[in-house]
């Protein structure tokens, strides 16, 4: 198996995840045995997660295993720090960042995750109230960091490979953590699992293939999520037809969000932010300026269109800032900047946030007009109009962000461009 998978993967170099328990024991010493696996340049990375006082000790036995097979080992101390997900999550997180920061551009990073991982991975989601995308199968090969992530031995039952340790005498680390109750997957593991397998022997086997059939649902939601996306988005990529979305169904909805988000770099909803957004943003009045917000994004709708961003700061409650627009005009509390290309000299004007009641000529011979109409009638959100820094020269608004201008600054030849964020010397 372990060979078959060797000659199938992409090329580049081979890293090993090596914690020191049986499972990656295992498989370090599968793998120096293999020569195609010494000839792609296997090391090995352990992680010293500090959460243990034995932990400095499993890193020596590491040391010790990899001198006695020949390969090389890089020891990378983490400071885990539980947050909402537990200290497990966080463990594991900070596991996978180290792994992402060792691996060279093409490496392959090689986990121990084997059948019985599949089966606690599918019923630890289930119990979450994963969707169908998160109960998906871990995958054999997969992207990560600069090349890849692969599980030679998913199809591994744990069986399998605890006879394989005693056939070869292999001395492994065996870190309490692993069979403490109070965490979720080790209670999975030696509680939930075994229990399950002594009514049913196949259990891990069938909860396995289960996960495998999820994977390929996932794969074919995912593909119709992009289908739909391309045909729901609007003509600025960070907006979406609402209307549209709202008529499909949940699951749907919640694939095609995930995409969208992932897609501009946004963080995905969770299931409480779903249900927000099912209630607060699809359900609203048509009048209403509903928002969702989670950590890393939020969602705001506007006429026909849901707008997707990375969270607003909040804007000064008042501000005056006095410039002769020659030089960039750095404006406060996350609103970016402005730029006045060609500015006249001699300029004295004052840059203020929108307070109402503003009249604006856009036209030399056309009327002085509520601001208000104005910004409505381009299709502003309120969110975009509440944050406009409006420029004055005495009691003249000149310039509305650079959405509105007045016909005298435009006359000038000048141009002012509102950067959202502060300018560079190619500006």
């Amino acid at each position: 198996m372990l060979r078959q998978a060797l000659a199938g993967w992409p090329p580049g170099g081979l890293l090993l995840a090596l914690s020191g328990g049986p499972d990656s024991s295992a498989l370090l010493h599968a793998l120096a045995a293999e020569p195609l696996a010494r000839a792609r340049g296997l090391r090995a990375l352990h992680v010293d997660h500090a959460l243990h006082p034995a932990s400095a000790e499993w890193a020596r036995h590491a040391q010790a295993t990899c001198t006695d097979a020949g390969i090389a080992l890089q020891v990378v101390p983490v400071d885990v720090r539980a947050r909402g997900t537990g200290l497990e999550a966080a463990a594991r997180e900070a596991r996978y960042a180290a792994l992402r920061a060792a691996q060279r551009e093409g490496e392959l990073v090689l986990t121990a995750h084997h059948a019985d991982d599949q089966a606690e991975t599918l019923l630890w989601r289930l119990l979450r109230g994963a969707g169908p995308q998160g109960l998906a199968a871990m995958r054999p090969l997969r992207r990560f960091g600069r090349g890849w992530l692969a599980r030679p031995w998913l199809a591994l039952p744990r069986a399998a490979i605890c006879a394989y340790l005693d056939r070869h005498a292999i001395a492994w680390i065996d870190d309490p953590a692993n069979a403490d109750p109070r965490h979720d997957r080790s209670f999975l593991r030696h509680a939930v699992l075994p229990l399950l397998q002594s009514r049913w022997p196949q259990a891990a086997g069938g909860l396995a293939r289960s996960a495998a059939m999820l994977d390929h649902g996932a794969r074919q939601l995912r593909a119709d999520a992009r289908r739909l996306l391309a045909r729901w988005r609007g003509l600025d990529p960070a907006t979406l037809r609402w209307a549209a979305l709202a008529a499909a169904t949940p699951v749907l909805r919640g694939a095609v969000l995930r995409e969208w988000l992932l897609d501009l770099g946004l963080a995905p909803p969770g299931a409480s932010a779903l249900a927000a957004i099912e209630r607060e943003l699809l359900a609203a009045r048509p009048d209403a300026k509903p928002c969702v917000r989670w950590p890393g994004a939020e969602l705001r709708r506007h006429r026909e269109l849901l707008h997707a961003m990375a969270p607003l700061a909040r804007t000064a409650a008042a501000y005056a800032l006095d410039w002769d627009g020659r030089a960039p005009l750095q404006l406060p509390d996350g609103l970016g900047s402005l730029v006045l290309d060609g500015a006249p000299a001699g300029l004295a004007l004052q840059v203020r946030p929108r307070r109402g009641g503003e009249r604006i000529r856009l036209l030399a011979d056309g009327p002085n007009r509520e601001l208000k109409h104005v910004l409505q009638e381009l299709g502003l959100p309120p969110w975009h109009r509440a944050r406009l820094p409006l420029v004055w020269r005495g009691e003249t608004l000149l310039a509305a962000g650079d959405v509105a201008c007045d016909h005298a600054l435009r006359a000038s030849g000048a141009r002012l461009r509102w950067l959202p964020r502060a300018p560079t010397a190619t500006d």
